[in-house]
């Protein structure tokens, strides 16, 4: 039985939807911590409402933040407690997905899944394995899990986007490379990537910047 993520929202510049951003956020935050980069983003994209659920978890490292899923290294859980509780998230956000095209009467083809750290494993563990694709994935500060898994499993290979700080020490920079490689061995043909120098865990403008003109491009706007 899947759980209902609460989700705030940004509504259109235009008062008109055409698209959907939805932001999935770190472990330990919230939908409200990436609901924020709409107002900057919205001005370019006027026709996108977006969207940004709270993981399904409260998260014990962070009393007022959830998770997606528990991080053994973090928390002390076990690997099959992580993996158990990532397989109930992505059958979540799944869930979430399917409601929320089909309340906004958008196409997959319409939507943009934009993470961040846990956010971009979710986006790259279930957007390759639903039966649509999505117009794209923006993945800041992430890595993909079980890269050995994804050529059996994906299912659509839309464009992804793989954006990086140089200096992060909580997800290493080798983590992009790393995904890049599965994901062109998996087959995905539109791969891209973007190093933000001198940025530790998070998204700066440059990389803000890179993936602005990325969703403008996939998104046909």
């Amino acid at each position: 039985m899947t759980r209902v993520l609460n989700a705030g929202r940004k509504e259109p510049v235009s008062g008109s939807i055409r698209s959907i951003v939805v932001f999935l956020h770190g472990y330990g935050a919230n939908g409200a911590d990436l609901l924020g980069l709409a107002d900057p983003l919205g001005e370019h994209l006027p026709d996108t409402l977006f969207v940004a659920p709270d993981a399904p978890e409260a998260c014990a490292g962070a009393p007022m933040g959830f998770q997606w899923f528990p991080i053994p290294w973090i928390d002390g859980s076990s690997e099959e407690e992580s993996m158990r509780g990532m397989q109930a998230a992505a059958e979540d956000l799944n869930a979430f997905l399917d409601a929320l095209m089909v309340d906004e009467d958008v196409l997959p083809e319409q939507v943009v899944l934009f993470g961040f750290s846990q956010g971009t494993m979710m986006s790259l563990q279930v957007a390759p394995r639903r039966e649509d694709a999505v117009a794209g994935i923006v993945a800041f500060s992430g890595r993909l899990l079980a890269p050995e898994l994804l050529q059996d499993e994906a299912v659509s290979k839309m464009p992804v986007l793989l954006v990086h700080g140089d200096q992060d020490d909580v997800v290493p920079v080798q983590s992009l490379p790393d995904a890049a490689e599965a994901l062109q061995e998996a087959g995905f043909q539109d791969v891209f990537a973007h190093i933000q120098k001198g940025t530790g865990h998070g998204i700066a403008p440059d990389g803000l910047s890179v993936a602005l003109a990325f969703m403008r491009d996939k998104l046909g706007l």
